[in-house]
């Protein structure tokens, strides 16, 4: 699709995106270069970095990737070195590096459940830790007039529960807690906003394809409000936003980005049958009220 933004929405600014090598993070890695900014690329596997940023690369952004583990102080303080050298600033931090797996909790041992917090959680705020330097108002790169931007990667499977998600409903919410805290205390101090995305179930996404299997999303698409998936493309426009100067004086928000799906519920009574039902239980009501003296007051 077209994007709505102006190609030079992000121009002269430079992004670092933790697992943007695949799936929502390259999205916002494609999309945050086609719209003018430089692009370095965080993630574990080399292969995967190195290959992202040499498409990045072909289609005339200015991109690069690093190899590192969120959950490592000495590979994020590293990566973030690397980055400003090449770059020579850093305006905008994504904290997109996640992992996640379906599992009962009583089939869920504490070490699995630490890892996911450890990805999830703890590498958020490593890497928010490492880059304060870079994004601080006038600090490395940056000028008086303002600081740079952290966008965090969240979910909305803590808002009521999820089914065999506990390690990363609790990860997800210490994440959303990590940014409020943040955009309330470095939004003060300096100048720095804070903000995270909650995307829904997205198309062509490894989340997809290990977390919802086929046969479950075709019953799932039974009660989600615009009955669609969303696409990388409609996250990656919210970071837009939430990145560029449209979204200037938002700090602090999560935004939700599921068409709806975080407020659905099983329809226990079809569309068709409502009128009918409630005119029967409006009838019902008055008959029991007859006879009965209306008050004075």
């Amino acid at each position: 699709m077209e994007s709505p933004f102006k190609e030079n929405i992000l121009k002269g600014k430079v992004a670092l995106i933790t697992g943007g090598g695949s799936g929502i993070g390259f999205e916002i890695s494609t999309q945050f270069g086609k719209h003018g900014a430089s692009v370095a690329i965080m993630g574990r596997r080399k292969q995967v970095v190195d290959s992202a940023a040499a498409n990045l690369q072909s289609l005339g952004i200015s991109a690069a990737g690093f190899e590192g583990d969120v959950r490592k102080q000495e590979d994020a303080k590293r990566v973030l070195e690397s980055a400003f050298k090449h770059f020579g600033k850093i305006d905008i931090l994504v904290n997109g590096a996640a992992g996640n797996f379906l599992v009962s909790p009583e089939d869920l041992s504490p070490n699995g459940f630490r890892t996911v917090l450890d990805i999830d959680a703890v590498g958020t705020f490593t890497m928010c830790h490492e880059a304060l330097p870079y994004l601080k108002k006038g600090g490395l790169g940056q000028s008086l007039s303002g600081g740079g931007i952290i966008l965090n990667i969240s979910a909305t499977l803590h808002y009521t529960a999820a089914w065999y998600q506990i390690n990363v409903a609790a990860a997800k919410a210490a994440v959303d807690a990590i940014g409020r805290n943040l955009a309330l205390e470095w939004g003060t101090d300096y100048d720095i906003r804070v903000n995270g995305i909650a995307p829904g179930p997205i198309s062509g996404t490894p989340g997809m394809s290990k977390l919802v299997p086929e046969e479950i999303n075709s019953k799932a698409k039974d009660f989600m409000p615009l009955y669609k998936l969303g696409e990388k493309w409609d996250i990656a426009m919210a970071a837009l936003y939430l990145a560029s100067d449209a979204g200037k004086y938002v700090n602090g928000t999560t935004l939700v980005v599921d068409g709806g799906l975080w407020l659905s519920r099983p329809r226990h009574l079809p569309k068709d049958e409502v009128k009918q039902v409630s005119r029967a239980v409006e009838k019902k009501s008055r008959n029991a009220r007859a006879g009965v003296p209306s008050s004075k007051l």
